[in-house]
């Protein structure tokens, strides 16, 4: 499985609101990228959290009736936010990552560490097949 993290320093937003914090987390993350003009990725990740306290997972015909957004195109956004770490399927429900939002950084956190980790050990021996002495 490829998981494609993305990460972005972006200035965070002046102003306290909860909107306007949880747009930064998630545009930090990269969730709206590209042709999401509509947000509706963000949009999964309040209908996720608006549920949390009650239960953890919810179907995806729920979250598409909410944000009255069909049920292919919720889909669509959800593959992406699973193929991301963010998120994931168990049951015909979706869930986030973690029990909270700080819990779902902390395990993207590892699984950073573990890439960069492989990648650090695959550049020295590549520094050494090419005499590159490190410094």
């Amino acid at each position: 499985m490829i998981r494609q993290v993305v990460l972005k320093q972006v200035e965070r937003p002046v102003t306290a609101t909860r909107s306007d914090d949880l747009c930064w987390f998630c545009d930090s993350l990269g969730i709206d990228n590209g042709r999401d003009l509509d947000h509706v990725a963000t949009k999964v990740i309040i209908s996720l959290l608006e549920n949390l306290p009650d239960r953890r997972g919810i179907p995806v015909e729920q979250i598409a009736s909410e944000l009255a957004v069909s049920g292919p195109r919720v889909n669509h956004h959800i593959r992406n936010l699973i193929e991301t770490g963010l998120v994931y399927r168990h049951k015909q429900k979706i869930y986030i990552r973690g029990s909270s939002l700080r819990s779902m950084i902390r395990e993207i956190r590892k699984d950073t560490m573990r890439i960069l980790d492989d990648l650090e050990l695959a550049a020295a021996q590549l520094d050494e097949a090419y005499g590159i002495i490190n410094r």
